[in-house]
Formats: structure tokens, C-alpha cells, sequence
């Protein structure tokens, strides 16, 4: 392993793009840390002491920050804008049929499309940087009565807003940055930076809560959860496609034989960050319509404080479970058209052995997606449950480390990098041979 660490670092152009990666990476981290203008770092910390910001409303955003959103800090909004942005506009392939066909241009097509996604990253943190002004005003932000702000005026709050949006678009185009002169997937990378710095909080406050037996036992299950995660995101069925022979001039082309490949996790994490939004819903109508004169709240409040409000009733899991499993199916039906790949494979000349090419096609497809995207839904539904289980029998923070989005991401992104730079490892290998 570390021979080829070694090499990766032995060769310039792959060790230039690393440095340029970590460098970036260090550049977002310490962002994280700088206080946005006006804020009164002094209460925040305060807040942050007293407080209960471990869960709730702001924790699942939080996380992706990297932990800047509770310290109001410049790169307070984290990915979030790009992330939510992003999903809109594959969403909209499916309703906009101007969407669609940008999709099938090719590059130039994408190219519009990420420029809308640009658009629509600006316009959504202009709108969360407003929303996180006037909840830091009042407190509201960390469950606390005090101002987070030193000079709450209406230019210092247009300050502050515009700099919290301005702290997104950059932090958009750090991603993109790595993207094109780094190594991996810029926007993940940054994803997986912020959920990671996380873990060693989380580790610490397991083993200072529950001792080193529980600690152990969160370790051991942790490295298996993660070999699950490895193991089937790895796992695909590969559908069998044989192209006929044609007579191109003197030459005979085809008679080849390749595969469809359908992997068991089709959709991401994107069905569990539907499904944890939608549950953030009933926190949100309990934070804004809990009185504050200490008056008895209303009965639907109470209703859902006690069924939505923590996140441990058996009634919030079976939602949340139910809620995954519907939002992969959904995603994987946007994402995958049986019916474009068999007219794909009929214009080509390929046909899946056994199958007739048309309806049958489609038909056959369509059977073994759904077969597939059964296992893949049930496994993230059992995934993003780890940490309202963990929440309920030791106490852990709903953010468990080894569950949920965060490993998800974090396993997901890991593989994908390694495999670009064994790519490039191996390209380099292979004109080193031909020389």
C-alpha cells in the first residue's frame, strides 16, 4: 500500500493535482472557522454551550457544512445551495422536455445545464442566507434568546446575507476548481471534507458518554457497516447485449457481445436526503409555531413534538424507512428509461439474448430494474436507519457516525477517487509500456 502511495506522489502531473486538492480542501476548512460580519462570536460560543444543537431542525444541514452553519461563519451554507439546486434540475428533466433534450445534446447540452444549476445555486443561497440573518437576529438559530449579532441594522444584515451567499458561490467554485485541475469529483470531495471533520467529535463523545466497551462495539460495527457499504455499491447485474454482424463495405463490424450494467444502488443517497428534508418539515412548523409566552402549545403541535420531534418514536422510523424505499424507486424511474436504452440497442443493431427486441425488451428491463432496485431500497432504508437506532439504545447523537447519509457519502466518494487515480496510475503505466 504504501509502494503505491509512493508512485502515485513519484508521479508530477497526479502528485501537482493532489497538492492542488488538499490545498483547496484546506482553504474551505479554515473558511469554516471565520465568523460572518456582525456576528458576536462570543455569544455564538455561548450558545453553542448551553444549548441543545446536537439534533433537531439544523443538524442534518450542519453536517454537510462541516460545522459552520452553528458558527455562523462565511461558509455558514456549505454545499447545500449547489446540492439542493442540483437535484431540482434533474428533476426538471422529468417535467421540462426543454430539460430533457439539453440532456441528450451531449456536452454542449450539459454545459447549459450546469450553468442553470449555477443560476439556481445563487438564487437559493441568496434565499438560506436571508432565512439564517433573521434566525441568527433572534436566536433562533442555535435555541437560544440571545442575538447572535452585534449590530443587528439593516445594512450590517444586508452584509451579512449577501456574505453567507457569496460564501456558497465560492465555495461552488472551489468544487468546480477541483473538478477540473484536481483529482476526484470536486463537489463530493467537498462533501466528503465536511462530514468528515464530524467523526472525531462524534467518536469522542461516544467514548465520553458510554466507555470504551460501547466505543469498541461502535468501531466493530462501524468497519462492517462499511464493508457492506463497499460490497454492494460494487454489486451491479449485468444484462447480456449481442450485436448483430453488419457488412460495412469489405469490412464486417459487430457481432460483439458487452453488457447493460444495473447497479444494486442506483439512486445514491439522494432517496435518504428526500426523505430526511420532508421529515425536517414537522420541526420546522414546531419551532415557528411554539409559543414563546409560555402559554400550553396547540394540540397538532404537541401531536407531532411527540410522534416527529425527536426522531426516536417507532412511528418516525417506519415513516422515514417507508419514505427511503419510495424515493428510490421514484429516482431510479426519472433516471432510467427502459424505454431510451432499448431504442438505443435497436438503432445500434444489439438485442439481449432470449429477448425480442421492441416491447419485450422494455418489458424484460423494466422486470429486472424493479427486481434490482427492491434489494438497493431495503438496503438504504436498513443504512439510514443506523442512527436513529444507535440514537435509541445508547443515546448517540442522531448524527451517528457510521449510518446514514454521512457514510454513505463518505464510502461512496472514497471508492470513486481511488478508482480515477488508479485510472490515471494505470494510463501512466500503460504509455510507459508502449514507450
Amino acid at each position: 500500500m504504501f509502494s503505491t502511495i509512493a508512485r502515485v506522489f513519484k508521479t508530477p502531473d497526479l502528485r501537482t493535482k493532489i497538492l492542488f486538492t488538499l490545498a483547496v480542501i484546506a482553504i474551505y476548512r479554515i473558511g469554516v472557522f471565520v465568523p460572518a460580519p456582525s456576528v458576536d462570536y462570543g455569544n455564538v460560543q455561548m450558545c453553542l454551550a448551553q444549548g441543545d444543537t446536537t439534533g433537531g431542525l439544523y443538524s442534518f444541514v450542519n453536517m454537510f457544512s462541516g460545522g459552520a452553519l452553528l458558527q455562523v461563519s462565511i461558509f455558514a451554507l456549505g454545499i447545500m445551495p449547489y446540492i439542493t439546486a442540483s437535484i431540482i434540475t434533474q428533476l426538471l428533466r422529468v417535467v421540462i422536455p426543454a430539460f430533457e433534450r439539453l440532456q441528450k445534446e451531449g456536452p454542449e447540452g450539459q454545459a447549459r445545464l450546469t450553468q442553470y444549476t449555477r443560476y439556481l445555486t445563487v438564487g437559493l443561497a441568496l434565499l438560506n442566507a436571508t432565512t439564517i440573518a433573521t434566525l441568527a437576529r433572534s436566536g433562533a438559530l442555535l435555541n437560544c434568546n440571545v442575538s447572535l449579532l452585534n449590530d443587528d441594522s439593516i445594512w450590517a444584515t444586508l452584509l451579512l446575507v449577501m456574505t453567507l451567499a457569496m460564501g456558497a458561490i465560492v465555495i461552488m467554485w472551489m468544487g468546480e476548481q477541483i473538478t477540473e485541475r484536481g483529482v476526484g469529483n470536486g463537489m463530493s470531495l467537498m462533501i466528503f471534507v465536511s462530514i468528515a471533520a464530524g467523526f472525531p467529535a462524534g467518536l469522542a463523545a461516544i467514548w465520553q458518554t458510554q466507555g470504551w466497551r460501547i466505543f469498541g462495539l461502535v468501531m466493530v460495527v462501524g468497519i462492517a457497516i462499511m464493508m457492506l457499504i463497499v460490497f454492494v455499491e460494487d454489486s451491479q447485474r449485468r444484462i447480456p447485449v449481442q450485436y448483430a454482424r453488419r457488412q460495412i463495405g469489405r469490412r464486417t463490424v459487430g457481432s460483439t457481445t458487452t453488457y447493460i450494467p444495473i447497479k444494486v444502488n442506483m439512486a445514491g443517497v439522494i432517496p435518504v436526503i428526500f426523505a430526511s428534508s420532508i421529515l425536517m418539515l414537522p420541526q420546522i412548523l414546531i419551532q415557528f409555531n411554539m409559543p414563546t409566552d409560555g402559554s400550553e402549545p396547540a394540540g397538532w403541535i404537541v401531536w407531532l413534538q411527540q410522534y416527529f420531534g425527536t426522531g426516536s418514536h417507532p412511528l418516525y422510523m417506519a415513516v422515514f424507512f417507508l419514505m427511503t424505499i419510495f424515493f428510490t424507486y421514484f429516482y431510479v424511474t426519472i433516471t432510467f428509461n427502459p424505454q431510451d436504452v432499448s431504442d438505443n440497442m435497436k438503432r445500434q443493431g444489439g438485442f439481449i439474448p432470449g429477448v425480442r427486441a421492441g416491447r419485450p425488451t422494455v418489458q424484460y428491463l423494466e422486470y429486472v430494474i424493479s427486481r434490482v432496485t427492491f434489494v438497493g431500497a431495503i438496503y438504504l432504508g436498513l443504512i439510514a436507519m443506523i442512527p436513529l437506532i444507535a440514537f435509541v439504545l445508547i443515546g448517540a447523537d442522531q448524527n451517528f457516525p457510521f449510518g446514514g447519509v454521512s457514510i454513505l457519502i463518505m464510502v461512496g466518494v472514497a471508492l470513486t477517487t481511488i478508482k480515477q487515480i488508479d485510472a490515471q496510475m494505470e494510463q501512466r503505466h500503460y504509455e510507459g509500456l508502449l514507450r
